[in-house]
């Protein structure tokens, strides 16, 4: 039996060289993640990742569950998952408590695969494809005088390096410059290239409404974040008014904050992040629930090589929504801002290729952890 024996928190920092920022306001100066390290009684080590602050992740595992799954079988990770979940919701079901479970969750889903020899995909459905299409995700503030030149001049980088589809921030306040930069952006990557955007949910609903016909004209696939997500209901209004998919729920956790989401038919498109909706057991629950009710379930991705594997094993299991003669496989979010625990992190990249991404195929995740990394950017 793989006991946990020890349950280790890293709280990683690194600066970055071009800070960036998007609608929210805030300047992004650095790149940083919470990573959990579970080692068992059998010297198996397994890496998970939480999304959010690193601190506040590590506090709720270092103080509450740690401790608590001590001695436990990593192969019950369901069963630890629930008893954690029932300690902590009595405070709060959703953030960083359950980001915390997230970290803990992927480690030892990552311990199973190792004690099996298996990759990690093959344990929860087996693979539906071996290889996905990855979509860029970039084209951040960063230059305020040249807002259009400086996306024209990322996207078309992305279509050489081989990206098929591109994923781009909007909310700059104007409508018009917001448009003006999309179709900039369109003109410059060709009708070819699938184009998504992200409002990170700073719109109202009206203004959502307006922009996104606007949008569509553009050849947009999919409107991502356009207004709070706490507004269920205005959801509910942008999705029925455009013909174009509408996305969201990266900032969404468990099966019951989704469960609304997709029974209504809120978005066309969820977004769950397995770093943060409860790791690759609840999203498996996420994602069946979606499918269920006609939703796609396309996850959201924004960490380290562990996080970025964990999506890669996730995405590999889900099948084609809908199934038909030439499908349209749930694409892979390839965050490509600044990020050395993405790049540098693991002993070899992930890495795509014209676009595509190959799945791990090693035990567990498949990735190994650089230390030397890991110990330089510990804070």
């Amino acid at each position: 039996m793989s006991i946990i024996r020890k349950v280790t928190c890293h709280a990683v920092s690194a600066p970055i060289a071009r800070p960036f920022t998007s609608s929210r306001g805030w300047l992004y100066k650095t790149r940083g993640s919470c990573i959990v390290e579970i080692e068992t009684q059998d010297g198996i080590v397994g890496w998970g990742e939480c999304y959010g602050p690193a601190h506040v992740a590590k506090a709720f595992i270092d103080t509450q569950f740690g401790p608590r799954i001590i001695g436990r079988d990593a192969f019950d990770v369901e069963v630890i998952w629930e008893d954690l979940y029932n300690r902590i919701k009595d405070y709060g079901s959703s953030g960083m408590a359950i980001a915390a479970i997230s970290g803990i969750d992927i480690a030892l889903w990552d311990i199973i695969g190792k004690s099996c020899g298996k990759p990690v995909h093959k344990l929860i459905g087996g693979a539906y494809r071996d290889t996905v299409q990855a979509y860029a995700t970039g084209l951040y503030f960063i230059d305020m005088d040249r807002l259009i030149e400086e996306a024209v001049e990322e996207a078309q980088g992305y279509v050489e390096d081989g990206f098929t589809a591109v994923k781009m921030k909007i909310g700059l306040g104007s409508p018009k410059l917001d448009i003006a930069r999309v179709a900039a952006v369109r003109k410059a990557i060709g009708d070819d290239i699938r184009l998504m955007v992200d409002a990170n949910h700073c719109f109202s609903v009206p203004a959502a409404i307006r922009l996104g016909r606007e949008l569509e004209q553009l050849n947009v696939e999919w409107f991502e974040e356009p207004i709070s997500p706490e507004d269920l209901d205005g959801y509910v209004e942008v999705s029925r008014a455009l013909d174009m998919a509408v996305a969201g729920g990266e900032n969404e956790y468990t099966r019951w904050g989704f469960r609304d989401i997709v029974a209504r038919k809120a978005m066309d498109i969820v977004q769950p992040d397995v770093c943060a909706a409860g790791g690759l057991s609840e999203c498996r629950k996420i994602a069946t629930l979606a499918i269920a009710h006609g939703v796609e379930c396309v996850p959201h991705a924004w960490g380290s090589i562990i996080g970025v594997a964990a999506t890669l094993h996730f995405i590999a299991a889900l099948p084609d929504q809908p199934p038909s003669f030439r499908p349209m496989p749930p694409l892979f979010e390839f965050e490509q801002c600044e990020n050395p625990f993405r790049d540098d992190l693991g002993m070899e990249p992930i890495v795509q290729e014209r676009g595509i991404v190959a799945i791990p195929t090693g035990p567990g995740l498949g990735i190994d952890i650089n230390r030397k990394v890991l110990e330089k950017y510990t804070t």
